[in-house]
């Protein structure tokens, strides 16, 4: 990932009446960084995505893609040819087939017949659908119009990839066949921006995350984002507890709090390699007989409760 930001936001705004859907959005997006949007109904993600695509026009402030302005509808057009865009509503034509969907975006984004052939093809094959490209895609299950929505956003072969819930509803096979397309796009360095819901799926395929609730409540790495507001957790299973011990690891430096529950004591530390040695003898030089120990793991579902307020302790 580069460092140059190629989708940028500033003060992004978006009022639907007396409804504030977006307030202040300051984002930046890198070349090839896959960046995930995570948050509640009604946060104010797909209203974000529907305004970088210029589908709807911000209330106040402004975005760029490429260095063109989402709020200038002479640059619109230009803005469009650089993106790919998987709604919420697929709004595919259910009385042609697979293929036909395909090359008909594909003609209108002007891609020459021989690289449409080959381009749809390659899609669909990678997305498991080669052997239905013929069928009607009023008769396909939802996963596998979602499939063909993905194809869809890509037959043109966008700069910028947006999706909008792609694995929402989905079995657990379309599901895992569209994460897997998914890691392969990442893998061939696409800028990709990404709502979902799931945050298994914001974990393993983002570079970095942004919490939404109207507003942008944080942004970074899931593991940037557990340490800010998790930090490290060791929990030390103890055959017995004397009532001094507690106070004998709280007074070791780099220790931020203790508690105990039962006969664990839970411990936050600034730096488990640096400090769990310590906390080992402390409690063993107080005849502490340790039966396990080990660093509690937090992730984005954590952040996210916390966030939500939510805090599941």
């Amino acid at each position: 990932m580069s460092g140059e930001s190629l989708i940028e936001a500033y003060g992004l705004t978006r009022r639907f009446g007396d409804t504030l859907a977006v307030d202040s959005l300051d984002l930046k997006i890198h070349d090839g960084e896959v960046f995930g949007f995570i948050g509640p109904n009604g946060a104010g993600k797909t209203t974000t995505v529907r305004m970088l695509c210029c589908l709807i026009a911000p209330t106040a402030g402004t975005a760029y893609i490429d260095g063109l302005d989402v709020s200038r509808s002479e640059e619109a057009l230009m803005i469009r040819e650089r993106i790919g865009l998987l709604p919420e509503v697929p709004g595919l034509y259910e009385s042609l087939s697979a293929y036909h969907n395909l090359d008909f975006y594909a003609q209108l984004y002007d891609v020459p017949r021989k690289v449409r052939k080959e381009r749809i093809e390659s899609l669909l094959r990678k997305l498991d659908m080669w052997d239905r490209r013929d069928d009607l895609v009023g008769k396909f299950s939802k996963g596998m119009k979602q499939k063909i929505t993905i194809a869809r956003a890509l037959v043109h072969e966008p700069d910028y990839l947006f999706l909008d819930e792609p694995t929402s509803g989905l079995d657990p096979e379309a599901s895992l066949t569209v994460r897997n397309y998914l890691l392969d796009l990442k893998r061939e360095g696409r800028t990709i921006f990404l709502n979902t819901h799931n945050l298994d799926d914001a974990a393993r395929l983002c570079d970095r995350v942004g919490i939404m609730k109207t507003n942008l409540l944080a942004v970074g790495s899931p593991k940037e984002l557990t340490n800010m507001f998790w930090g490290h957790t060791t929990i030390v299973d103890l055959r017995h507890i004397s009532p001094d011990m507690p106070e004998a690891i709280r007074s070791i430096p780099g220790i931020t709090s203790v508690r105990q529950e039962g006969r664990s004591l839970h411990v936050d530390v600034t730096s488990p390699e640096d400090i769990n040695p310590t906390i080992v003898k402390t409690l063993t030089s107080m005849k502490g007989e340790i039966i396990s120990m080990f660093e509690l793991k937090r992730g984005l579902e954590d952040v996210y409760l916390r966030l939500m307020g939510r805090d599941n302790r």
